[in-house]
């Protein structure tokens, strides 16, 4: 699928660089620098990526703490996967607002299809979904509002 735009691409290695830091615990620079070899990665938005990675990782406790109420089990319990694309997502969500709610929520899901177990998609959906409506209430309102009148 050569139709990938540079940005979902930059999602997408970003989440590969979230899955390692969660997992080898490697510092962001050793990270960013092994993600910028990968194959593909000159096709990708790298100023994107970099601003996801960094944000992301800087800030792990407090986008967890977001979307942890919404989880239904204890963050440590989450497959990588699913909570590297929570914490992308949610950080894309409070950091991003240029990006609409709904297209964080439905590159969230695309990830999860791609990289995530057989229903995880379906797990991020709602859990984005109400981390949407906590973080970006009036966006969210403005939407069911128009989807309902209009």
């Amino acid at each position: 699928m050569s139709s990938k735009s540079a940005r979902r691409r930059a999602r997408e290695f970003a989440l590969q660089g979230i899955y390692q830091a969660l997992l080898s615990g490697n510092g962001i620079a050793l990270i960013e620098d092994q993600v910028q070899q990968a194959p593909g990665f000159d096709k990708a938005d790298r100023a994107l990526f970099i601003t996801l990675l960094r944000g992301t990782l800087n800030d792990t406790a407090a986008l967890e703490a977001e979307f942890a109420p919404f989880t239904g089990r204890a963050v440590a319990e989450l497959s990588p996967i699913e909570r590297a694309v929570l914490l992308l997502a949610t950080h894309e969500l409070e950091r991003h607002v240029e990006v609409p709610y709904k297209v964080v929520i439905n590159e969230a899901i695309e990830l999860a299809k791609s990289y995530g177990g057989t229903d995880g998609h379906r797990f991020v959906n709602g859990v984005m979904d109400k981390v949407a409506a906590k973080l970006r209430p009036l966006e969210v309102a403005a939407r069911e509002a128009e989807r309902k009148g209009g």
